[in-house]
């Protein structure tokens, strides 16, 4: 587990001196700016007065200083102003800190902004060199630009969820938000082609994803196969459309394992292993085969792999190269000497916070990620912050007791 002691003497980030307002909440959006501070961008995250990010108050767990387990997913490294960004001072607030800014990030609704004078065509006639990023459910064109976007919903409109889940049971969606955190790593790329742009051109520009087209876009090679033959990718449950065989099966004790042969030289060597002759049997010896015919083999593997525990199956394929994996659970998979070798779970305690992070998997060799602070208390940077912008204790006051700060 990293400490964040070992990351003091680091070489500065690779975004280094990139100054990022982070006007979003909840997932997706946050996740993007939690990749760029990572990657060492300054970044502001402006939450509601009192409120804050709706994900602080999505709990439990909680760790023992309260931080929720969700708002601590992706909110390291970064500061916390709260501003009324309703009100006409709360306005100035933000945009004296966008004249400074190199990239704002939001994920309001489509227009949402505007009537606040911070859309992207009000703010960049003061501030050219701005990279404006928008994330939305559905994107800002289009006749669905207006509605609100959920990753849940997402995944059921794209299609993910006709794809998932057993293949005689209910469409299921997947474990975690994965089209929240897929379209903030979209938004991050776009953010980063923007900043390169922004050197040739010396102007920004703005960035638009969309839930929906990173769900489509994710759809890969289901979507595929869909365009090249026009028929309805079947639901599958734990097998492979295209790879046989690919997919979990039982072992004996009913532990499960990954089987994936990904080739016909694999499929050999799995039928070494099993001492058997299927690799030469038309029915099987080519993978177009092995598809027509994936209940048959199927059923034949499910007996064999019955008969040995999982460790026997995973030492035995490992050992001539065929691919395979047990099935950890959470706890497992963090354990993991491989996860501690990379350092993917990350501890704040040495800044007195009880907050341990899953570590970010870039990494670079120069100007590696760094994990500076843990994710801040509500508001615990509004004070230096507006100290920043020239405000002195007695408007900072007057702010907090009108309630704009």
């Amino acid at each position: 587990m990293a400490d964040i002691t070992d990351m003091m003497d680091i070489p500065k980030g690779a975004l280094h001196g990139i100054k990022v307002l982070d006007l979003s909440r909840v997932l997706a959006g946050p996740s993007c700016t939690q990749v760029l501070a990572d990657l060492g961008a300054d970044v502001i995250k402006v939450e509601r007065p009192h409120i804050g990010d709706e994900t602080r108050h999505w709990a439990p767990p909680t760790f023992s200083d309260d931080t929720s387990a969700y708002y601590a997913t992706i909110n390291r490294n970064k500061k916390s102003l709260t501003v009324d960004i309703t009100t006409p001072a709360g306005q100035t607030i933000i945009k004296q800190l966008i004249a400074d800014s190199d990239i704002l990030v939001e994920n309001f609704k489509v227009g949402g902004l505007k009537k606040y004078g911070l859309d992207y065509d009000s703010l960049k006639q003061d501030n050219p060199r701005l990279i404006y990023a928008s994330l939305t459910g559905f994107g800002q064109t289009g006749p669905d630009a207006k509605r609100p976007g959920y990753d849940y919903i997402i995944q059921g409109l794209s299609g993910l969820m006709s794809i998932t889940g057993p293949s005689d049971g209910e469409p299921h969606k997947v474990g975690v938000a994965v089209i929240d955190l897929f379209a903030g790593l979209q938004l991050t790329i776009g953010i980063q082609a923007a900043l390169l742009a922004r050197q040739h051109t010396g102007v920004g520009q703005h960035v638009d994803v969309a839930l929906l087209d990173s769900a489509l876009s994710m759809l890969a090679n289901v979507g595929m196969n869909h365009l090249a033959s026009d028929k309805i990718p079947p639901r599958l449950g734990n097998q492979h459309p295209n790879i046989v065989p690919y997919q979990v099966f039982a072992a004996k004790g009913e532990a499960h394992f990954i089987l994936a042969c990904g080739n016909d030289h694999q499929f050999a060597k799995l039928c070494n292993v099993l001492s058997v002759d299927w690799h030469l049997d038309t029915r099987f010896a080519t993978n177009p085969n092995r598809v027509a015919n994936r209940g048959l083999l199927c059923a034949e593997l499910t007996k064999i792999f019955a008969k040995q525990p999982r460790a026997y199956w995973l030492a035995a394929l490992d050992q001539v190269g065929v691919p395979c994996g047990a099935i950890h659970n959470v706890a497992e998979a963090l354990a993991m000497p491989q996860a501690q070798a990379r350092e993917m779970i990350v501890s704040f305690a040495q800044q007195g916070s009880p907050v341990r992070a899953l570590g970010n998997p870039i990494k670079l060799s120069a100007s590696p990620v760094s994990y500076r602070t843990p994710p801040p208390r509500l508001s615990e940077h509004t004070d230096s912050t507006l100290a920043d912008l020239g405000y002195d204790s007695e408007i900072i006051a007057k702010l907090k007791a009108d309630g704009i700060v």
